[in-house]
């Protein structure tokens, strides 16, 4: 992607698994949904982090869906 005026980058996002939860309200309480995936659920399954940081798929927008009722998928990489 050229250079823009708003400093937006284009990166790929590398294939593999992930484990997804969908978020369900504002992003401002996203971390209400991830920080169990970290804390409860990856000790718990013997799974481990692949050497990349989690992304999100917003499934919603604002104004056409009220911020209480955004969906996001939430991706934790894993080995």
């Amino acid at each position: 992607m050229a250079p823009n005026a708003f400093g937006v980058h284009e990166r790929v996002i590398p294939g593999g698994r992930c484990v997804v939860v969908r978020h369900v309200g504002s992003p401002d309480h996203i971390g209400e949904t991830i920080y169990p995936i970290y804390r409860d659920w990856l000790p718990a399954s013997g799974e481990e982090l692949r050497d990349h940081p989690l992304f999100f798929h917003y499934l919603s927008v604002y104004p056409a869906t009220p911020q209480d009722q955004w969906q996001t998928d939430v991706y934790v990489p894993l080995k």
